[in-house]
């Protein structure tokens, strides 16, 4: 399966959604400290539910820590600055698809350790922003997934 990295997390709904996409998809989730709030938090463990259980989520105190237990995955960053549309990324099991945070995404330093073509973005209107962070993660989870002809799955 696929691991999702959110690096530094901010709005505990938000987790708690990706909490249960990746309980009922078999996705790992690791989360990169410092968080913006405990995970005992109620809004956290209202959009998870029951879910919280069933998902494998690990806590880490360095991206870099992160990465390297991952390794060989190939890292992709979801970026609104991405020159390459996830649909046309190729993946394959252990590949890290990784988040950045909800007010200021990704940071520069981060992403300059990704190749272009490792830097990817969702299609959106000119006019807009960023989607949120819970529709992109799970955006990029059925197309991984679908890729990997819903191995697991049913």
């Amino acid at each position: 399966m696929l691991h999702i990295v959110l690096y530094q997390p901010e709005i505990p709904p938000n987790t708690g959604n990706i909490i249960r996409l990746c309980a009922n998809t078999g996705f790992k989730l690791h989360l990169i400290e410092p968080l913006g709030f405990d995970l005992d938090e109620k809004k956290v463990r209202r959009a998870g539910l029951d879910y919280h259980a069933m998902a494998n989520v690990e806590r880490h105190s360095s991206l870099d820590g992160c990465l390297k237990q991952l390794a060989p995955g190939t890292v992709y960053g979801l970026t609104t600055k991405g020159s390459r549309c996830h649909a046309e990324a190729s993946f394959k099991a252990g590949d890290i698809l990784l988040f950045g945070p909800e007010t200021r995404g990704l940071p520069m330093e981060v992403l300059d350790t990704l190749p272009p073509e490792q830097r990817l973005r969702l299609p959106m209107m000119d006019s807009s922003r960023s989607l949120n962070l819970s529709n992109t993660v799970a955006v990029m989870v059925y197309e991984a997934w679908r890729q990997l002809d819903f191995d697991g799955g049913r």
